[in-house]
Parts: structure tokens; C-alpha cells; sequence
């Protein structure tokens, strides 16, 4: 078994098709024909739409090309190594899904009952925009990552690298401000 293995080893190199070799070197893909075949289908197994599986697939080269440049050695089997890679962008998808759907019920859960006309939406929807644009960038930063992005201030901080104090402060006064803008404004 040993003698099987150094001659495979052997051979790979004098053939330059070491696996690593070949992730190290410019311009290799680092996944072959038969695995992008099968992180793709792994993709679309997971309920990722047939338009994002290119990007899936970048996701999974991106992943692997990270992994060997930060000195880690290359996956013993890559192609199972990708396909797990695969399943966790699948979930990573739906997830994101699912928080964009939550986001949206959560806005249109803001809205009033009497449900405004198009020109009142609008004009809230500039006056959000312009008192977005006012707000210094860490509190615009925190607001986005907060309300779109619906992230948890522990999230946030952890993503910042800031106390979650901070970001509970910088809420505090960026939604002060946009309220106080939105008054202003005789909006709301």
C-alpha cells in the first residue's frame, strides 16, 4: 500500500500534477471539470437558483485558493472537501433568504394601516435617504448593518471590532437624528 502511495506521489510530480502544486501556481483552477460539476449540482440540491450557481462556484475556488495562500495544506480529497464547501453556501443562501424576508416583514410591518399613496412613500423614502447621508459614517455603518442588513448589535460589534456599548450608543444617536430629521421634514 506504502510502495502504491510513493509511486502515485512519485509519478504526480514528475508529472507536474501535485495537487498542491497545481493550486499554487498562477492561472490553475483549482477545482477541475468533475469537481465544479459536482459543487454545482451539490448547489442545486440545496435550493440555490440556477442564476447564483456561478457565483457559488467562485465561492468554492475563492474558499479553496484562501485556504492554500494562508499556508494551510490543501484538502486530502478536494472534491469533498468542496462539495461540504457547497452544502454550507447552500444553507449560507437560504439564510440570507430567510433574513430578507424577515427584513421585509418587519418594514412593511412599520408601515401605517392607512396604507400612504405612492407620493407620501417617496417623499419618506428621500427623507430617510438624505438623513442616511447626514449621518456621520460610523453611525450610517452601524444603522445599515442594524436595519438592513439585520444584524444583532452583538453581531455588529463583533464584526467591527468594537464594544457592543459603542454600537448600542451609535444607534441611540443616528436614530435621534433620523427622527429628529423626519420631524424636520414634517414626514412623519
Amino acid at each position: 500500500m506504502l510502495r502504491g502511495k510513493a509511486r502515485r506521489d512519485q509519478r504526480s510530480s514528475v508529472a507536474g500534477t501535485d495537487r498542491v502544486d497545481r493550486i499554487d501556481s498562477v492561472g490553475d483552477d483549482p477545482l477541475d471539470t468533475a469537481q465544479e460539476r459536482r459543487v454545482r449540482a451539490v448547489l442545486a440540491l440545496g435550493g440555490v437558483p440556477q442564476s447564483d450557481l456561478p457565483d457559488g462556484v467562485q465561492q468554492v475556488r475563492l474558499r479553496l485558493l484562501e485556504r492554500t495562500a494562508s499556508g494551510r495544506e490543501a484538502p486530502r480529497d478536494v472534491s469533498a472537501w468542496a462539495a461540504v464547501v457547497a452544502s454550507n453556501l447552500a444553507m449560507d443562501w437560504h439564510r440570507a433568504k430567510r433574513r430578507q424576508e424577515r427584513l421585509g416583514e418587519r418594514l412593511a410591518a412599520l408601515r401605517e394601516p392607512a396604507h400612504p399613496s405612492g407620493e407620501e412613500t417617496s417623499l419618506l423614502s428621500l427623507a430617510v435617504a438624505r438623513g442616511l447621508d447626514e449621518l456621520p459614517a460610523a453611525q450610517r455603518q452601524v444603522v445599515v448593518l442594524r436595519f438592513f442588513a439585520d444584524l444583532p448589535v452583538r453581531g455588529i460589534a463583533e464584526e467591527l471590532g468594537i464594544p457592543e456599548g459603542t454600537v448600542k450608543s451609535r444607534l441611540h444617536t443616528a436614530v435621534r437624528a433620523l427622527r429628529d430629521r423626519l420631524h424636520e421634514d414634517e414626514v412623519v
